[in-house]
């Protein structure tokens, strides 16, 4: 992620929780204003009558009214949203991350919405929001919302790019790790109702001591409502799906499914299998894997474009874009993901479910690295449980 931080660091150093790559300058002051910052509960401030000493609750109301301190450690992601901060609580040493966004007082924070309704509903692959608190900028007007969240020292992004930095593939059992793990989050906050909008490798959290994945990063998410209109210049670019490109408002979730097949794809190749430097540029790269959308097709993204005249091309075999040595199930998994019409993209829960997880789920299966047990896989949720019999029967352990 691109931006200014206090000292150089190394990709796998960072741990993305950003909304965008814009970079933003961070000053020394915000630093002391996290430092310096406490929660206490039960119940958030106001916006519209914050504390100047940062005070907020244990998300959900807790009852102990206790003072929580943080201490700032260094600054680990940046942007235009604000910055990221790795921060220790003062009266534990617990290492936590907190996200310092700058808050407009006439409206709810959406982010702290969800995350608190997660919090109520929790995830062992979302990230947990721990508290929350205000801090007051350098200027009066200024109010900063704090999300005071768990500490996950990688990404995907920093893992995949150290490998590919040596020349190494990454595991093929990381990436089925990666992908299932992602489509049980993704399964999870689509039952809510919510599309999370920027999937991307650098917004799923990675410990690497067993590969637990945690999808981070609720900054663009929103609750979509049928019929109610959405911003289409979402997501980042190369994940977008082809219906944001194509400019629809009344897109589904199937936009995170999208992403993840994009996702995929590049943990496969090494490289962003659509790598666009614009909206027209990224279509192209699109069609020229997998080929151009038929009428029925464009209809599905945006009926707006059903006369618009493509160039008529033919799309690729998967085997010629992927390393020899793929198998084919994820190839087969990778084109269910990136299907043109979003209603035929495979549902996260069915995803599990897919051929390509099958070695998850044999008894005995370690991590290739170290040996060690591979992450909670099948502590299903009451949301995941109330999914379709025949996708859970192809999960089952």
């Amino acid at each position: 992620m691109s931006g200014t931080s206090s000292r150089p660091r190394r990709s796998s150093e960072v741990a993305d929780l950003s909304t965008t790559t814009d970079g933003t300058v961070v000053d020394a002051a915000a630093a002391a204003q996290v430092a310096a910052g406490s929660a206490v509960g039960p119940s958030v401030p106001s916006p519209t009558s914050p504390t100047n000493n940062g005070t907020s609750s244990t998300p959900g109301g807790g009852s102990g009214g206790e003072n929580i301190s943080y201490s700032a450690e260094r600054i680990i992601g940046n942007g235009s949203f604000g910055v990221v901060f790795e921060a220790k609580v003062v009266e534990t040493n617990e290492v936590v991350a907190i996200k310092k966004v700058l808050q407009d007082k006439r409206f709810k924070n959406r982010e702290l919405q969800i995350m608190r309704q997660l919090v109520k509903d929790p995830h062992t692959n979302i990230v947990a929001l721990k508290h929350c608190f205000y801090s007051q900028g350098e200027k009066q007007d200024e109010l900063y919302l704090n999300l005071v969240l768990e500490y996950v020292p990688e990404t995907v992004y920093s893992i995949s790019r150290r490998h590919h930095k040596h020349s190494i593939p990454l595991p093929l059992m990381f990436v089925k790790l990666y992908l299932y793990q992602l489509s049980r989050a993704l399964a999870h906050i689509h039952a809510l109702g919510i599309c999370h909008r920027d999937i991307k490798p650098q917004n799923l959290l990675v410990n690497p001591k067993n590969q637990q994945l945690k999808l981070c990063d609720f900054g663009s998410a929103k609750a979509l409502v049928r019929g109610e209109p959405n911003v289409s210049y979402i997501c980042s670019r190369y994940y977008r799906a082809p219906e944001l490109i194509f400019g629809s408002t009344d897109y589904t979730t199937a936009i995170d499914i999208w992403s993840e097949g994009c996702v995929g794809a590049e943990l496969l190749l090494g490289q962003p299998l659509f790598p666009g430097d614009s909206g027209v540029d990224q279509l192209v790269e699109i069609i020229k894997v997998l080929g151009t959308p038929t009428k029925e097709e464009i209809r599905s993204m945006n009926s707006n474009y059903i006369e618009f005249k493509f160039p008529q091309i033919k799309g690729c075999q998967w085997k010629k874009i992927f390393r020899n040595k793929t198998p084919d199930e994820a190839m087969d998994f990778i084109a269910q993901t990136l299907a043109y019409t979003p209603s035929k993209r495979l549902k996260p829960l069915e995803g599990c479910g897919h051929p390509f997880f099958d070695e998850l789920r044999i008894e005995g299966t370690v991590l290739p690295n170290n040996g060690g047990e591979l992450p909670p896989l099948f502590d299903w949720t009451p949301h995941e449980l109330e999914s379709p019999k025949e996708w859970l029967d192809k999960v089952s352990f």
